[in-house]
């Protein structure tokens, strides 16, 4: 159906071989462990992102089953920041199956790869040719893009017939002698030189015979059908603090940020201004007759995730008397510092400096707010 197929594996080969200088920690990597890790880290994120984190993971977990072993919070903790915590969450839960039920061996089929919590065709795909050489083509937006510019492909990559089309011709235009060299060629060479903009036509070793620059559509390919919907969302944390204590609790499932930790939450559907909180009759039911000694709203803080914006600010209460928040547990200030805290949190306090809370002479930027 495409011309071409056997000039773009050999010459995406050569490229691999000859000019490919991408430097990655687990680039190479044989240890399907340390693969599997490296490809739920890059899940929705970026490889500058996740490599840090890579590299502090294998640290703290050195072998599965060190993962499987560690407390959850700790797992979680190490995490922070990187976003999407299903991911995470589904890492703990693969790593206690291996552990386990396999012993600490790592499959060695597509099959069984595939069959993992968390593990998709592409990360199955990923494993199985790195770690073992199996001829499986990984499928994801580089390999979208890299695909319908050089073919000249208009099918939209987020429908079924679109993904198997795409699905189909990966397969065919696989080395199945080196799949993971051929693999790792066309992952790299979406990310570094047919990027999503701005790609280096000039010098890209595909350009005389790729379609998309021949009929000038590099811009309009690939294509996708569907718009995101973007929802806003407005969150106004309570920092409750009493007797050097502050209330948390750990948000549940079905929604972002599942395990992680929060202050007393306010969400709404609309704005709320920084007069309003104060008046607002979530404030005054949380202050009743406490004798609040100290009270302070931050500025507006914001945090775009793929499918919502998270806007809000964070108000804190200081108390003098005991008191007690609902669905709500206190932990003191050291024990604030090790839990694992949306980055929506970690910001307001990296910036305020709320963890010394429990020293009265700590003199806070958010009290002058």
């Amino acid at each position: 159906m495409y011309k071409n197929k056997k000039y773009f594996t050999s010459t995406l080969l050569s490229w691999n071989e000859k000019e490919n200088i991408r430097q990655m920690p687990w680039k190479g990597e044989i240890d399907p462990y340390k693969i599997w890790l490296s490809e739920i880290i890059l899940q929705q994120t970026r490889v500058e992102q996740g490599w840090n984190y890579y590299n502090s993971f294998i640290a703290a977990f050195p072998t599965v089953k060190k993962l499987a072993n560690a407390p959850d919070e700790k797992i979680f903790k190490l995490w922070e920041g990187l976003g999407y915590y299903t991911r995470c969450k589904n890492l703990i839960a693969t790593a206690k199956f291996i552990s386990k039920e396999r012993k600490g061996n790592f499959p060695k089929t597509y099959e069984e790869i595939l069959a993992l919590k968390g593990v998709g065709p592409y990360t199955a795909a990923a494993i199985a040719s790195f770690a073992f050489n199996l001829p499986h083509a990984v499928v994801d937006g580089n390999v979208f893009r890299v695909l319908s510019r050089f073919f000249g492909i208009n099918e939209a990559t987020d429908n079924s017939s679109g993904k198997k089309l795409f699905a189909d011709l990966a397969e065919e235009l696989l080395d199945k002698t080196k799949p993971g060299a051929y693999n790792q060629a066309i992952m790299d060479f979406g990310a570094v030189i047919c990027k999503p903009k701005y790609p280096l036509c000039n010098t890209c070793v595909l350009k005389a015979k790729c379609v998309a620059r021949i009929t000038n559509q590099v811009e309009l390919l690939p294509v996708k059908s569907k718009v995101i919907k973007k929802r806003k969302r407005y969150f106004y944390y309570f920092v409750v603090e009493c007797n050097n204590k502050v209330f948390v609790r750990k948000r549940g499932p079905k929604d972002i940020w599942e395990n992680l930790y929060e202050f007393v939450l306010l969400e709404q559907d609309n704005k709320i201004s920084v007069e309003g909180l104060r008046q607002h009759s979530f404030t005054k039911n949380l202050a009743g007759r406490n004798n609040i000694e100290k009270i302070s709203i931050s500025r507006l803080y914001t945090q775009q995730l793929t499918h919502q914006t998270i806007a809000g600010r964070f108000v804190y209460l200081g108390f003098k008397k005991e008191l007690t928040v609902k669905h709500y547990d206190t932990i003191s200030f050291k024990t604030l510092k090790e839990l694992p805290f949306p980055k929506f949190i970690t910001e307001y306090l990296a910036e305020n400096d709320v963890q010394n809370l429990g020293d009265k002479n700590v003199s806070l930027n958010l009290l002058k707010r």
